[in-house]
């Protein structure tokens, strides 16, 4: 394995910058949330970040409270720096997300008089190797803020070179697909956003059944060019169908994830909810027949 890399000698230093965005797979520094790293023991890793005050989507549109999904982003950014700074993945290797579960404590996530930083503690229990190097991670995180727990997660990711890549993508790249055309999205009010260009549903003739609106022009789920639908806007999705679907009385705080396979940019995706007379719901999000992801998702009231 490669040396260990620090961008501060200890995670309760001052921190004044962000790690190199490349390491997150970010092309924006705003939306580079981790600030540095270092190894506590074998396959063992505290890594800190920096929560923002307001942000487009993971600070709540009144300001008082960071998103579930700003977690979610927190976590997979630590996969992808460890995987490039501790577990050889080399930078240009295309990863893959496999599963995503995440568990938050909405109660301690307000917004304070100054961004927050976040401390996570990953454990990295399930390294995938072939040829004798890794190809993927499995890891958990125990989330941090004032020494209190607001979060847990758990993610597995592959990666591989641009050659087999391209052989599994058989020639999709962010040039040569045509997206979706945008249709109307649902009020951005019935789904907790200010912004008409945030909500990513469409109705689709009934209260549990949504078409997934894929805006490659918006700078958060397209920070850089994908020839996929990329995962984050999945679970965005997924929230605000939560809202949608609950009259605005109910939020999405814990996801766990499958994903089944990529879905695709040139094809409609449908989402459908079941079991909303629980505190837990499903969404499944299809193309054509095929499933391309799962969640199954923790609510509480508002």
């Amino acid at each position: 394995m490669p040396q260990s890399r620090q961008f501060t000698e200890s995670p309760a230093e001052p921190l004044t910058a962000t790690v190199p965005r490349q390491l997150v797979h970010r092309a924006a520094v705003a939306e580079t949330f981790l600030t540095g790293w270092t190894r506590t023991a074998a396959d063992r890793f505290t890594v800190v970040a920096q929560w923002p005050r307001a942000h487009q989507l993971h600070v709540s549109p009144d300001r008082s409270a960071y998103e579930p999904l700003l977690v979610a982003e927190t976590v997979r950014q630590c996969g992808a720096l460890l995987a490039h700074a501790e577990y050889d993945a080399p930078l240009g290797h295309h990863f893959v997300l496999q599963e995503l579960r995440v568990d938050t404590r909405p109660e301690h996530l307000a917004v304070g008089t100054a961004p927050a930083e976040p401390v996570l503690d990953i454990t990295v229990g399930d390294v995938r190797t072939r040829a004798g190097r890794p190809v993927g991670i499995g890891y958990d995180a125990a989330v941090r803020l004032g020494g209190e727990r607001v979060a847990t997660g758990r993610i597995a990711i592959t990666w591989t070179n641009g050659s087999v890549y391209r052989r599994l993508r058989a020639g999709r790249t962010p040039a040569t697909v045509t997206v979706v055309p945008l249709p109307p999205g649902l009020p951005a009010e019935a789904v907790g956003r200010a912004l008409a260009a945030d909500v990513v549903l469409a109705p689709a003739g009934r209260p549990d059944r949504w078409q997934l609106r894929v805006d490659t022009a918006h700078p958060v789920f397209f920070d850089h060019p994908l020839d996929h639908v990329p995962g984050m806007l999945l679970l965005e999705a997924v929230r605000q169908a939560v809202r949608a679907r609950s009259g605005g009385r109910r939020s999405a705080v814990s996801f766990r994830t499958a994903f089944v396979q990529y879905a695709e940019l040139d094809r409609p995706t449908w989402l459908e909810m079941s079991g909303e007379d629980g505190t837990d719901v499903q969404v499944v999000a299809r193309q054509g027949e095929s499933s391309v992801f799962e969640c199954r998702v923790g609510t509480v009231a508002r």
